[in-house]
């Protein structure tokens, strides 16, 4: 599915009640606690010797998304140009994968 795709049929779902800031105070507080709860799932994995069930991850990553495409909606911007300019990033970020030294020594970061 294109992210685009995924936006628009999402958004179908998003509380139309409020407006604004509050939507947007609404949309940022629910990614956080969505990421919450993905980092509970392996939280509890790998401390408290529980299993990691995919389809648990798989729900809760999808909320993450729900909630980061509307983010995206509500400040006009394109979810696939969020995922484009986040490839783009990386690519100028790693150019050949992931290293230490050029996680270090950052060329998207001027000190």
């Amino acid at each position: 599915m294109e992210f685009d795709t995924y936006q628009e049929l999402s958004s179908r779902t998003a509380n139309s009640d409020e407006k604004g800031r509050d939507l947007l105070a609404n949309f940022a507080l629910g990614l956080a606690g969505e990421a919450g709860e993905v980092a509970d799932l392996i939280k509890k994995y790998r401390f408290h010797g529980h299993e990691l069930k995919q389809e648990d991850l798989i729900k809760e990553l999808g909320d993450v998304l729900w909630y980061a495409s509307l983010i995206a909606q509500l400040a006009a911007i394109s979810f696939n140009e969020v995922a484009e300019s986040n490839i783009a990033k990386l690519m100028t970020r790693y150019p050949d994968g992931f290293n230490s030294a050029d996680s270090i020594k950052r060329v998207d970061v001027h000190e």
